[in-house]
């Protein structure tokens, strides 16, 4: 293996952990927190490449095993952070799965120290690089479709993790072929390489304000709107509005599409599906009522990209689903979410649908320059 390679990789590795960690830092998000953990371990992997530069020698006899041990590591944490940024938590279906790779891994680890496959190398190395490759994939999978702007030095991110966790998959029966292992090495070196460079884009040169082809700004006070329909709106803030924003609504998928444009991105509230609908602009997102938790981390993460403006106008469906007071409580927490990203609150509403209770409460809250 070309030294230039084995540098290039090693370094790779020490940017994308540092890179990672910064953003942990800034965000003091859990799920930052746990890929900055598996990204350093992945930076003091036991491979005689990284641990030689540093006087370190590793012994024959130990080596089958330790080098193992990371993997399962890196396989545990990886898809914990992924899941994270996902959803803002852990349910109890994921930690049915991370339990599983625990015990996956504490099993694999055993028979490995009782010597149970013979010394059989492809066997030997098969979980752990299924554990590794298939975590990197998925923690790919995710920051591509819910974390990472669409722009193509963020895409780097999650792209150079995908094409490293494919090249994982392939090392049990890759390894032993040498002109194989020569260029997976060479390939994941330059996968290692693009996820740093595109982690420092996304972190350190993050898009501070999403830009739009022949579409006219509207610069909107700050604050918090309340109005009776979406024309309402448009016609006292201006088209704009729909153009660059992150939206809680209750129309279909395809009215959605043809209504909001730019770079905005739409939470249909449903619970006929979960999931992305559409990920072209504008970005459809299907998200069941009883998720406001996880919705609210995921405006969250739309205001970090620069999105100041959030429009809903699926309260009534939510009083419906959860009960006007978790509704309410999301919808507080969103509105002081936006306002100290220095951006909007756009409520459409219908006052006729509440008690009178509950429309002085939106009208404090949400009335104040809006049209009621």
């Amino acid at each position: 293996m070309a030294d230039w390679v084995a540098l290039l990789n090693f370094l790779s590795r020490w940017a994308l952990f540092a890179a990672v960690m910064y953003k942990a830092y800034q965000t003091r998000d859990k799920g930052w927190a746990l890929l900055s953990i598996a990204f350093f371990i992945d930076a003091l992997n036991i491979e005689s490449y990284i641990f030689g530069p540093l006087g370190i020698k590793i012994p024959a006899c130990v080596y089958p095993l330790a080098s193992k041990i990371p993997n399962f590591y890196i396989g545990l944490l990886l898809p914990w952070g992924a899941v994270h940024l996902k959803n803002g938590k852990t349910s109890f279906r994921h930690v049915i799965y991370l339990g599983t790779i625990v015990v996956v891994s504490y099993v694999w680890l055993f028979l490995l120290a009782i010597n149970a496959f013979g010394g059989n190398f492809v066997v030997d190395s098969s979980v752990s690089s299924l554990v590794l490759g298939g975590a990197m994939i998925y923690a790919g999978y995710v920051l591509w479709g819910n974390v990472v702007s669409t722009r193509l030095w963020d895409r780097l991110f999650p792209a150079g993790l995908i094409l490293v966790g494919a090249l994982n998959l392939t090392y049990p029966v890759g390894r032993p072929v040498e002109w194989y292992s020569t260029m997976a090495f060479f390939l994941a070196a330059l996968g290692r390489l693009s996820s740093a460079v595109g982690a420092l884009f996304f972190v350190f040169y993050p898009i501070k304000e999403p830009e739009h082809e022949g579409e006219i700004r509207t610069e909107v006070t700050p604050g918090a709107y309340l109005f009776g329909s979406m024309e309402e709106a448009i016609k006292k803030l201006g088209k704009g509005i729909l153009s660059s924003c992150a939206a809680v609504v209750r129309i279909d998928p395809e009215k959605a599409a043809s209504v909001f444009h730019g770079d905005s991105v739409v939470f249909w509230v449903t619970k006929v599906k979960d999931g992305i609908i559409r990920d072209e602009h504008p970005r459809i997102i299907a998200i069941e009522p009883q998720k406001l938790g996880i919705l609210q981390d995921l405006i969250s993460k739309e205001l970090e990209k620069g999105y100041r403006i959030v429009y809903v106008d699926a309260l009534e469906y939510l009083k419906n689903e959860v009960g006007f007071n978790t509704a309410i409580r999301f919808l507080l927490a969103v509105k002081d979410m936006a306002i100290s990203h220095d951006g909007t609150m756009i409520l459409v509403v219908n006052l006729n649908a509440f008690d009178e209770k509950e429309r002085k409460l939106l009208i404090k809250e949400f009335g104040e320059g809006g049209s009621l």
